[in-house]
Order: structure tokens, then C-alpha cells, then sequence
């Protein structure tokens, strides 16, 4: 019985794979022959072909570096703030319950604020921060992916604290639990799971914020200011090679959290 559990949970796993990895071929490959250009009336001077892509990345690579490091520094700063102070808004709303879940709705009204309209405004507050514009920069564009990060953990956070299974909490009561006791082993081993949904929820986050808050950033340093800079002079090739770049490390971050979620639930499933 297990052994054909653990080979319907490997096929689900392989096709889960496969069938992104087989279309992403075929539209390279599409790309490749100019037959995606024909499909939806494109030229290469804005849709530049993969091949050209590829080696401005590999002609280009001090550079890439040096704004992928900016951008990998905003987006797993901000990351871990919001996560951190995310969870501790879900300890706050569990201890004090009463208004706890209003401080949740107001979060997620924050929220729902566009980055694209929080971004120069932090960048304007914080202009007396420090002398260094680069610092006052990558200030900026942290908070703003802190706050994105922020209401995605504390809403799974809380989830995890008060979703409890079933007489789990009556069982530690008759065992003459205290309270930190219950929060200790029963609280927030529950809600281990919980944070990684909001994980993988903020990872992607994290890296779409880092990169539009780099549109409006003081200092000219990071993938997505790159991304912009290079529209505007109408280098639409080197534009595009930084947003593989920028994909490339959304899909990096999101496999290593998936790879410490595999590791760290192995047996909770």
C-alpha cells in the first residue's frame, strides 16, 4: 500500500515537472525559429531571439553580477524582515484575540496599496536617512518588500497558531498545560507548515517588489533599474537578458525554499 503511495506521489511529482519543462522547450524553440515573431507579429529588434539573449548574459557577466547581488540583498532583506515581523503580528493577533484580527484586516488593507505607488513615497522618507545614496536605496526598496512580505506571513502565521487539530488543545488542557506550554509545543509546531505556504507565497512577492521598487530607486543599481534603463534607450536585448536574469533568480529562491520545505516537512505530509 505504501510502496504504491510513495509511486503515485513520484508520478505526480515527474509530471508536475515535466509538463512546464516540455512547454518551455517548445516555446524556446518556437522563439528560436522567429515562429513565435510570425504568431503574434513581432520583430527580433523588440523580441530579440534566445540566442542573442544569451551571450549579452555571458558578454556582460561583472555587471549582471553586481546588479543581480543588489537586487538578491533587497529582495532576501526584505524577505526575512517581513517574515519575522509577519509571524510576530500572528502571535500578537493569538495572544490578544479580541483585536488581533482587526490588526490582520488592517495589514491586508495595506497590502492591497500598489507597490508601484509605495515606492517613491519611501523613497522620499527616508531621503534623510543617510548621506550615501546607495544606502538610502537599498533602505528604501527593503521596506517596500518588507511590507509586501509582511501580511502573507502573519495571516498564515495566524492560521498556524489557531488552526489546531482536532481535541489537540482540550488533550493539553487536561494534561494541565500552561499557556506558554500549549503555545510552545503545541502552537507553533503547528504552524511550521503555515509558514511555508506564506513563503512560497512572499518568495515570488519579494522578488516582483525588489524589482519595481528599483524603477523608482535614487540609486542605479539593481535588475529591475536595469530592466528600465535599458527600455528607455531602447536597447531592448540587454533589456530582456536582465529579465531572464530576473526569472532565473525568482526560480532559483523559489526551488531552494522548496527544497528546505521538503527537507524540514519530510514525514509531514
Amino acid at each position: 500500500m505504501k510502496k504504491k503511495r510513495y509511486l503515485k506521489w513520484e508520478k505526480q511529482s515527474l509530471t508536475t515537472v515535466l509538463y512546464p519543462v516540455i512547454f518551455g522547450i517548445l516555446l524556446l524553440i518556437l522563439w528560436q525559429t522567429q515562429l513565435l515573431h510570425k504568431m503574434i507579429g513581432a520583430d527580433t529588434f523588440a523580441l530579440p531571439l534566445p540566442g542573442r539573449i544569451l551571450n549579452i548574459i555571458l558578454d556582460n557577466g561583472p555587471a549582471i553580477r553586481k546588479n543581480v547581488t543588489a537586487t538578491v540583498i533587497v529582495a532576501a532583506g526584505g524577505l526575512f524582515f517581513g517574515s519575522v515581523f509577519g509571524y510576530l503580528l500572528g502571535i500578537i493577533a493569538t495572544v490578544f484575540p479580541k483585536w488581533g484580527a482587526g490588526g490582520l484586516s488592517i495589514a491586508s488593507a495595506i497590502s492591497a496599496v500598489p507597490i508601484i505607488a509605495i515606492a517613491p513615497i519611501l523613497n522620499n522618507l527616508t531621503k534623510d536617512f543617510s548621506d550615501d545614496a546607495n544606502i538610502r536605496s537599498m533602505f528604501a526598496k527593503t521596506i517596500v518588500v518588507t511590507i509586501t512580505c509582511t501580511v502573507a506571513m502573519s495571516i498564515n502565521a495566524y492560521r498556524g497558531l489557531n488552526e489546531l487539530k482536532p481535541y489537540s488543545l482540550d488533550l493539553m488542557k487536561s494534561y494541565a498545560a500552561g499557556k506558554l506550554t500549549v503555545f510552545l509545543k503545541l502552537r507553533i509546531p503547528n504552524s511550521v507548515p503555515y509558514i511555508f505556504v506564506a513563503l512560497r507565497v512572499s518568495v515570488p512577492a519579494s522578488i516582483i517588489s525588489a524589482l519595481v521598487s528599483e524603477y523608482f530607486a535614487e540609486f542605479i543599481i539593481g535588475v529591475g533599474r536595469q530592466i528600465r534603463e535599458n527600455i528607455v534607450l531602447a536597447q531592448y536585448a540587454t533589456a530582456w537578458a536582465y529579465i531572464v536574469v530576473a526569472c532565473a533568480i525568482g526560480i532559483i529562491m523559489y526551488g531552494i525554499l522548496l527544497c528546505a520545505e521538503g527537507a524540514l516537512l519530510r514525514g509531514r505530509r
